[in-house]
């Protein structure tokens, strides 16, 4: 078949190099999964850093689209949209932004209907499908499972198909063992459909001459081997280093000068570690003297469907986003809660956003509120009310209550590794922390490989063990 064979070509030419044998395949695969006539069928293309998969789904993409095929582009979280739109040369969203409606714009709550799906004859690729949980942990949107209403949606539309990409390396969404958007027999247990697969895994030449790609190899094939010895290098690669605390934040004043803030990044593995850091940082390097101020950076650490009702760009502001404080108004202090009146930036959102914010998830060892914290909130903010002899009204009233519904925020220049997976910056330092020999096994290596894939040009290598390295390094 002419048709097929000319797609291949096309391929090839805006690839750009040479395929490897596991590239030619993923092309040939995806090519009969492309003209073949069975509807319910689902393309799952899985590569580790360096295989190129990332060039290879640019240049399938842009053939699609030179050849005038529908395509849209999706990732699970803001960050990893931008990711996507900026190797692909096309737009992307996230997939609770085109796969959820509001229910109600008046319900302070939020919930999300899955849309209607008008599209037919459309390509759906979805982006760090690693990420993608199958259990009930959704519970404002849809049936509260993000994969099941993906499929829904994208196969409620005449002759759609959706294609999985991912790195089954990096770690899975919390609470599981795999990630199961990535898992061949996952896939078809819950949704026997055909299913095409490929894994990309020879290493592309381009690579071989990056330190963070070497590395990233190194402790990938840690994973399931049952081994812990690890050998790091750093010698002789340009782009990798090894530092100890005490030169930190002279290596990280030079990356935010040479990058920026917004390109820079920490990763640790837990929120009390984050927390030292940003608090390091914030003194040490940016000397800010109050304890939140314009200009510092935040990461929100809930969804709020409160103040992003009526925006252009979303209907909610989603866990994970990253924003700038433009400004800092009053405070108050009420509940037992610290809150204070910004207007922030939302990275890659048109326009300022004016909101309250809550200052006491800003330094909390816990990832957000506590259940225990949100319940006194709700209760104090309940007793208000209580003139309200309506059950009904007064609930209204606490899910327009603007302190209630403030965002909770963290400082976002150190961050956990599961808050960073999906986005990548120019300069990442990784927080080895308290690690000890029994905690070397593949949850481990997953937290390590998904860090060090973080970063694109620069990777420091902080406090490690010396056992980690070759002993030239």
């Amino acid at each position: 078949m002419m048709i097929p064979k000319h797609f291949e070509e096309i391929v090839l030419k805006k690839f750009g190099f040479d395929f490897s044998p596991t590239q030619k395949e993923a092309v040939e695969h995806f090519v009969r999964f492309l003209f073949e006539s069975e509807a319910e069928s689902l393309f799952l293309l899985k590569g580790y850093a360096g295989t190129g998969k990332t060039s290879l789904v640019s240049a399938i993409v842009n053939t699609l689209l030179a050849l005038e095929y529908r395509v849209v582009l999706l990732a699970p979280t803001g960050r990893a949209a931008k990711v996507f739109s900026s190797y692909a040369g096309h737009p992307a969203f996230t997939i609770h932004k085109k796969i959820y409606r509001q229910k109600n714009e008046t319900d302070g709550e939020g919930f999300f209907d899955l849309g209607f799906n008008a599209g037919a004859n459309t390509l759906f690729f979805v982006d760090e499908a690693s990420m993608i949980s199958n259990m009930d942990t959704e519970g404002h949107f849809g049936s509260g499972c993000l994969l099941d209403d993906l499929v829904r949606f994208v196969y409620n539309g005449r002759r759609n198909r959706l294609v999985l990409i991912g790195d089954v390396a990096q770690l899975p969404p919390v609470g599981l063992d795999v990630s199961p958007a990535l898992d061949r027999r996952e896939l078809q247990a819950a949704y026997h459909f055909s299913i095409a697969e490929v894994n990309l895994t020879d290493i592309m030449r381009q690579a071989e001459a990056s330190g963070i790609l070497y590395n990233a190899t190194q402790v990938r094939r840690l994973i399931g081997s049952g081994e812990s010895s690890l050998a790091l290098k750093v010698g002789r690669f340009p782009d990798v280093f090894r530092i100890g605390g005490g030169e930190l934040l002279e290596e990280m004043e030079t990356c935010y000068g040479k990058y920026g803030e917004e390109e820079t990044m920490v990763v640790c593995r837990s929120n009390k570690r984050a927390n030292r850091f940003n608090e390091g940082i914030r003194r040490s390097i940016l000397y800010r003297e109050e304890d939140f101020s314009g200009g510092d950076r935040v990461m929100i650490v809930r969804n709020n469907y409160f103040w992003g009702a009526g925006q252009e760009r979303t209907d909610f502001i989603a866990n994970g986003d990253m924003a700038v404080i433009r400004r800092v108004g009053r405070r108050e202090e009420l509940y037992g809660l610290h809150f204070a009146k910004v207007t922030l930036q939302i990275d890659d959102y048109d326009g300022e956003l004016s909101s309250w914010v809550m200052l006491d998830t800003l330094t909390s060892d816990y990832p957000a509120l506590t259940p225990e914290q949100s319940r006194a909130l709700y209760y104090a903010v309940e007793a208000e009310y209580a003139d309200v002899p309506s059950r009904k009204k007064r609930l209204e009233k606490i899910r327009g209550n603007e302190f209630y519904n403030a965002l909770q925020i963290k400082f976002a220049y150190a961050v956990t590794c599961h808050k960073a997976q999906g986005g990548q910056w120019d300069a990442v330092f990784i927080d080895q922390g308290y690690l000890t020999e029994d905690m070397l096994n593949d949850e481990y290596w997953r937290w390590l490989y998904t860090a060090v894939t973080r970063a694109r040009r620069r990777l420091y290598f902080v406090n490690f063990k010396n056992d980690f390295f070759e002993k030239s390094s």
